[in-house]
């Protein structure tokens, strides 16, 4: 697989094209090679002058090893492992060299030209052979709104046999002015958006991948929806938590407006010592870790390789043993007591309630209200109500795959209102993001603070 990119600016700019090298961050006069799960990554510079400068990368499949690692996934027969286009066509795989090698291009940093890397440069993107599923006008469609000129040339399956027609394959060239950091991130997201498929499993952290990479063009691109469902591989999980309401002018994603309001309601009770209840892979403890006011923080998920996740996203196998005491993570569930978690002064229910059975409410409601007993508790469940506003929900769907159901406002106000009222706390509802005038914000916030007896 393979991709070059370069730069030929005019002679009247001042540039040197040589500058590519420190944007890169690789020297121009060396051959590089990175090792990566799905084989050899070669960087190299073709061409490097002060006119014009040409950085190449060149990933060298290892199919075998692919079909060894278990990480990657294996939805085709038995044959197809060993017998395939993967070693020649760019697909994820390329875009994961990609990440690999200009990990620190694609942030726009450069101490040397912080100038020029911040700066639209005349750039010239080659793609020998991509594949390309979803009509002629596809690659036009994704790259064009970003700013580039596009030339595709179709691959037939045989240019012996013409009658035969075009394969899906394709060759792709891209000029334009565009800033080198947003170039990269556009190849790192539309390779994949391109083919419509990843070497690998998706899993949640995939969503924040996409915000990263898609800062700066993706909000704004006319086809967002289809780069969100094709990157994100149609998991309807995890399109659910990238939140397409029908406001998309909105550019800061609900999953983030959500965690600012749990952290804006634990700074509002005081709370120093916090349990996250369904923590996940650790979005919200990697915020909470971050804010030395919480001085204890413990993270309880029932998933074994969620905590292992979070154990990754938090560093705790390089972390000191301050922080080790500080952050501590706890196979438990929401549904039973847990003594470990008695004496908290703020408990997080952050989207779990709505993955709970229904018949297992009551459980809920003695483990944290009776069991744990905390001064506080944050709970957020989407507004049902809401849903009407999800083009890609039909009536009745739930946001999640996993959801047992969903509250309308009405109904998680008279739940809350009731469970406070027997266990001797007071209940504050709060709407957390963009609000309709007439069915409310996507994501509804309860906020209980234990009543202190008179």
């Amino acid at each position: 697989m393979l991709v070059t990119v370069t730069l030929e600016p005019a002679r009247d700019s001042g540039i040197d094209a040589s500058v590519l090298g420190f944007l890169v961050h690789k020297h121009p006069g060396k051959v590089q090679m990175f090792s990566a799960p799905v084989g050899d990554i070669h960087v190299f510079n073709p061409e490097a002058t002060s006119d014009r400068c040409t950085v190449a990368v060149l990933l060298e499949v290892d199919p075998i090893g692919l079909v060894r690692n278990k990480r990657f996934r294996g939805d085709a027969g038995v044959l197809e492992h060993y017998v395939n286009d993967r070693p020649y066509v760019a697909s994820s795989m390329l875009a994961v060299a990609i990440g690999t090698v200009f990990r620190t291009a694609m942030t726009g940093r450069s101490d040397s030209y912080p100038d020029v890397a911040a700066s639209p440069l005349p750039l010239r993107i080659e793609i020998p052979v991509v594949s390309v599923r979803g009509g002629d006008d596809l690659v036009r469609r994704l790259f064009e709104p970003c700013g580039w000129t596009v030339v595709q040339e179709r691959i037939p399956l045989d240019p012996d046999f013409p009658a035969w027609g075009d394969s899906r394959f394709s060759s792709v060239t891209l000029t334009g002015e565009v800033r080198l950091a947003e170039a990269l991130r556009q190849l790192y997201v539309l390779l994949p958006v391109l083919d419509d498929a990843k070497h690998y499993w998706v899993g949640d952290d995939e969503v924040a991948k996409l915000e990263r990479a898609g800062e700066g063009w993706l909000a704004q691109h006319p086809e967002r929806d289809l780069i969100t469902r094709r990157y994100l591989i149609h998991q309807r999980s995890l399109l659910a938590q990238t939140d397409d309401v029908a406001d998309s002018a909105a550019e800061t994603p609900l999953r983030v407006l959500r965690a600012d309001a749990v952290m804006t309601a634990l700074k509002d009770v005081g709370a120093r010592s916090v349990v996250d209840m369904g923590c996940g892979p650790g979005a919200l403890l990697s915020r909470l870790a971050k804010d030395l006011s919480f001085t204890k923080i413990a993270g309880v998920d029932v998933s074994a390789r969620s905590l292992e996740q979070a154990a990754r996203m938090l560093r705790l196998d390089s972390a000191s043993d301050a922080e080790r005491d500080r952050i501590e993570l706890l196979h438990g569930s929401v549904v039973y007591r847990d003594g470990r978690l008695v004496g908290f002064d703020a408990m997080v229910l952050m989207e779990v309630i709505e993955h709970v059975d229904p018949s297992r409410l009551a459980a809920v409601e003695d483990a944290v209200f009776v069991g744990a007993k905390p001064a506080a508790v944050v709970m957020t469940t989407p507004n049902a109500e809401y849903n009407a506003l999800y083009p890609t929900l039909v009536d009745g769907a739930f946001r999640h795959d996993d959801h047992r159901f969903e509250w309308t406002r009405e109904e998680f106000r008279a739940w809350a209102d009731d469970i406070a009222a027997r266990h001797g706390y007071s209940a504050e509802f709060r709407a957390v993001g963009v609000e309709d005038a007439v069915l409310g914000a996507p994501t509804q916030l309860a906020l209980f603070r234990r009543e202190v007896a008179a």
